[in-house]
């Protein structure tokens, strides 16, 4: 199978079961929402040592928001709920509730919820008030400039972590281009997040390693410089792979990110250096949930 005459691998992505949380970030405008929203998401590339992946999911218009203000929608992700309990009430109130004129509100209904406020409103040393809004409470903490509303909590639910892709390239540089052009569609997706800096990997990894100590390590299949050392993956003309890992509610928004993405990174074809695109196969070792490259693209 090719797309643009781009090389599809017969393969599939394996990801695994993870849980998820929607939270919304508004402030004063979309600059203030932004600097907490990159804050909050900051060191939440992988659980592998970050305890959550986090990324910003899209823009909220006033509209959209609870309290009609401008707003960023982030979404949360971790192996469990109780490692999302442990990590929202930190990252919110270190990054959240210390950013100037914000607030922050449950994203995401659903039966299990994981504290926000309901932890945070201690900061406000007994001055704190809560109001409740339509079955949701809310506390108001006061601080020095203003007050920070927080939602007590925020919804939990089911979510696939992991789904992936691997685009072969002659050259890093033409890689990134077609990975940035990828990354750019996928963000168009609702539910899906791609937690790596700028939704990039540059050092994919497998499961496992020689070293018991770690549960992964460099994939030295698909490293460029060790053609002829190990048993490789890669042709003569590939000289860069980069991975683009993606987290989402749902299987069915994995594939259509993954879909738009591929298709995506394609679009730039063997003439401008793309050659294969590939997925982090490994055999059944991570997680049930597998996504045929070539089925999702029919």
């Amino acid at each position: 199978m090719k797309i643009n005459g781009v090389q599809i691998d017969d393969t599939f992505a394996e990801a695994f079961p993870m849980k998820a949380t929607r939270i919304i970030i508004t402030a004063m405008n979309l600059k203030w929402a932004y600097r907490a929203a990159n804050a909050l998401r900051g060191f939440a590339t992988s659980v592998i040592a970050c305890g959550v992946e986090a990324d910003i999911e899209r823009e909220l218009k006033p509209d959209e928001t609870p309290d009609g203000r401008p707003g960023i929608s982030v979404m949360i992700f971790a192996m469990s709920a109780k490692d999302l309990e442990k990590q929202v009430p930190i990252r919110v109130g270190q990054t959240v509730m210390t950013t100037v004129t914000t607030a922050c509100y449950s994203g995401l209904e659903s039966d299990t919820q994981v504290a926000m406020g309901k932890s945070l409103r201690y900061f406000g040393d007994g001055y704190q008030i809560s109001k409740l809004v339509n079955g949701k409470r809310f506390w108001r903490i006061p601080v020095m400039h203003g007050e920070f509303i927080c939602e007590e909590t925020t919804g939990v639910t089911k979510a696939v972590g992991g789904g992936n892709f691997l685009v072969l390239a002659k050259t890093a540089r033409q890689g990134l281009l077609a990975c940035e052009k990828a990354v750019n569609e996928i963000q168009k997706v609702d539910g899906v997040i791609t937690a790596f800096p700028g939704g990039v990997v540059g050092s994919g990894s497998k499961v496992g390693s020689k070293y018991p100590f770690l549960s992964a390590s460099t994939n030295e299949a698909y490293c460029p410089t060790l053609k002829g050392v190990v048993k490789s993956e890669l042709t003569d003309e590939i000289g860069s792979v980069l991975e683009i890992v993606i987290d989402g509610l749902d299987e069915e928004s994995i594939n259509e990110a993954m879909r738009v993405g591929i298709r995506a990174a394609c679009s730039y074809g063997p003439g401008k250096g793309i050659y294969r695109i590939s997925a982090g196969n490994y055999g059944g070792n991570l997680g049930p949930h597998l996504f045929y490259l070539r089925e999702l693209l029919k």
